[in-house]
């Protein structure tokens, strides 16, 4: 990418876009049901991390959406040419919970972006920091991680995946089925056709099956410390996708605990790590 296109994209760093929710309880009862979650919040409740992905939802009209499901680019975030993006890390700290029912503001803003030449071709990252508050209160802190990168030409082999760095403390396996990713698109209004449209994933992004967001993955890793730690209070959270995860078969939830930390991971039906994450529990 030339320096002038580079520094184009960069002129959309300190860029900010204001949306605001009551948080209602449908989309938190929805989401329990879609995961199997034991516990279904109520109203006034503290919302489970990262179910604020739920909520803050611009209603993108159908004429502003690309052939790929996405918003078509230039708006809020950056025109990037690069047609493939990924939402390939991110870090939450929690001041205090969300409480449902309660009107919340999230302020966004774009922190960078930077190109650079990956293994595969051109690269861009766009970095966002995202601020919630209810009451004029800071209650979760969160930075987004974004990768832009270009559309294959051919079919290729997954690259060499790596295993965990130790045992799991608790395990816990699911299919990740058309149906979860579907129900998952909805509630966050996620129309990248790569999630439930098999012919698109396959034929268009070459990809072998479905694939299943890096976000749930997310969610269903922190879903498994709430099950097993059910008084936990999270402090921190990060995530970081290392291998993409398909709805082709079965996969594993995995997680220990030392101390105040948690180590969470998944893992395909090879063994290998496709999101790794880590958590901060309050003493």
């Amino acid at each position: 990418m030339s320096e002038s296109a580079t520094a184009d994209l960069q002129a959309w760093v300190g860029k900010s876009h204001t949306t605001h929710s009551n948080l209602p309880l449908f989309q938190a009862g929805a989401l329990a049901g879609a995961i199997d979650a034991t516990a279904t919040p109520k109203m006034g409740d503290s919302l489970p991390l990262p179910w604020h992905w739920l909520y803050f939802l611009d209603p993108v009209r159908r004429d502003g959406t690309g052939e790929d499901g996405h918003p078509i680019k230039g708006g809020f975030l950056p025109p990037v040419s690069l047609p493939r993006r990924m939402w390939a890390a991110g870090k939450l700290e929690v001041t205090q919970p969300l409480t449902l029912g309660v009107a919340a503001e999230k302020v966004s803003v774009i922190t960078s972006v930077d190109a650079k030449d990956g293994r595969t071709g051109p690269l861009i990252f766009v970095s966002l920091r995202h601020e919630f508050r209810q009451a004029g209160s800071l209650c979760i802190t969160e930075e987004q991680n974004l990768v832009y990168r270009e559309a294959p030409l051919e079919r290729t082999a997954l690259p060499a995946g790596s295993t965990a760095d130790g045992k799991p403390e608790f395990i816990c396996e699911i299919t990740p089925d058309p149906i979860l990713l579907f129900r998952f698109s909805a509630l966050t209004y996620n129309a990248h056709r790569i999630h439930y449209d098999r012919e698109y994933a396959i034929n268009e992004e070459l990809y072998p099956a479905l694939v299943v967001h890096g976000p749930l993955l997310a969610t269903l890793l922190l879903n498994l410390a709430y099950e097993n730690l059910p008084n936990a209070r999270i402090e921190t959270f990060s995530f970081r996708a290392v291998r993409p995860t398909f709805d082709s078969h079965p996969i594993r939830l995995c997680g220990r605990r030392s101390g105040n930390q948690l180590i969470l991971w998944s893992e395909d039906h090879e063994g290998y790590c496709c999101m790794k994450a880590e958590a901060t529990l309050r003493p």
